[in-house]
């Protein structure tokens, strides 16, 4: 008989193995699939995790892994505060896009105004949208103790139906002979998110990305607010008794992942996407999960699962171009890691054990 028996204590070991082990299975549950498609497995993984970094092209493809990897680092900084807390905000996806939706408009309104104003107007604007479109999930939980996981991820439906509706009419491009999608941000110098150094991919949404894991870390590892996160993750009772207010803390964590989740779409919109547009969002949100546990809901772990998640949508990207995978196959592929992620984290708080069954 094998069955799972839990351990006093969650193990150490474990929690650092479970990363690096879960990639791992990863590659080989992903090598598997890529066979079964037809396609050589080992030069589909070369392909992903190889050659961004050390291929004929690395050089720019290095760039791109800072532009992929800054809203995804942004966005699971701001879940990894609700997560550790036991608050699941599901619905990031949503709160990039009205982030986005509302830095662009702010932006747009002052066209062709060439001012130093209207950037940082447009970063509190991507902030506060997102902030409170997470504030809907969160007042409903403190008010009528509502699910926020079904609630922020049915925003996040609200929300791409919003996104469409701006492309096609309130932010539609007047000089775009027709066409859906609002004017591209690069024509417009004060509202455009331009490379701080050229070809190095490190925009302003880059920096607020490590900006955000310094904060963060400081946060959990020095403020009264990281303590109150933590305990009342672990030990919900213990953290009434110690006079931990659950609103605040809801509130909080929800408005922080929100504002985040907002400005990292705004950063986005304004740099490499360039323009609002019906297919702007590209499930950002929804990997930024993945990023959060691989990272172990720790910012120095999250800045690192960022830049490996984002590698994977670089090569992904190669591998779709170079080798013919489906895009469907490349999300199946970054679906894996958090599956076995899941999987194997089970063996932190259990321990495998083995034996004869029991006669009653």
């Amino acid at each position: 008989m094998i069955a799972l028996e839990k351990r006093p204590e969650p193990s150490q070991l474990w929690s650092w193995l479970t990363p690096p082990l879960a990639v791992v299975l990863t590659m080989i549950a992903g090598g598997l699939m890529f066979a079964a498609l037809g396609k050589d497995p080992v030069e589909a993984i070369r392909t992903i995790f190889w050659d961004p970094i050390f291929g004929e092209f690395a050089f720019y493809y290095r760039g791109q892994l800072l532009v992929k990897a800054g809203p995804l680092i942004l966005i699971a900084i701001g879940l990894s505060m609700g997560f550790r807390a036991g608050i699941w905000n599901i619905g990031a996806e949503g709160q990039y896009i009205i982030g986005a939706i509302c830095g662009a408009a702010v932006g747009l309104a002052f066209y062709p105004w060439a001012s130093f104003i209207v950037f940082p107007l447009m970063i509190l604007a991507g902030a506060l949208g997102g902030f409170l479109w997470a504030m809907i999930p969160g007042i409903l939980r403190v008010k009528f103790n509502t699910n926020e996981i079904l609630v922020s991820l049915l925003l996040v439906y609200v929300a791409e139906f919003i996104l469409a509706s701006m492309a096609l009419g309130a932010l539609k491009n007047p000089d775009g002979a027709g066409f859906p999608g609002s004017r591209n941000f690069r024509s417009y110098p004060s509202g455009y998110n331009e490379e701080i150094i050229a070809g190095s991919g490190m925009h302003w949404g880059v920096v607020a990305a490590f900006i955000a894991v310094i904060f963060a870390y400081v946060l959990f590892a020095r403020h009264q607010m990281g303590f109150q996160i933590k305990l009342a993750g672990q030990a919900p009772r213990a953290a009434r008794f110690a006079g931990v207010n659950p609103s605040r803390l809801i509130l909080f964590c929800l408005g922080m992942s929100g504002a985040l989740a907002g400005l990292a779409g705004m950063f986005e919109v304004t740099g490499p996407a360039g323009q609002v547009s019906i297919d702007f969002n590209v499930g950002y949100g929804f990997t930024a999960i993945i990023v959060a546990f691989l990272g172990r809901l720790n910012p120095i772990g999250i800045l690192l699962a960022g830049l490996l998640l984002a590698l994977t949508y670089i090569g992904g990207e190669a591998a779709q171009s170079s080798l013919g995978l489906p895009a469907a196959a490349i999300q199946a592929f970054q679906g894996m890691l958090l599956f076995f992620l899941l999987a194997v984290d089970v063996l932190t708080n259990f321990r495998v054990r083995f034996g004869k069954r029991e006669v009653a």
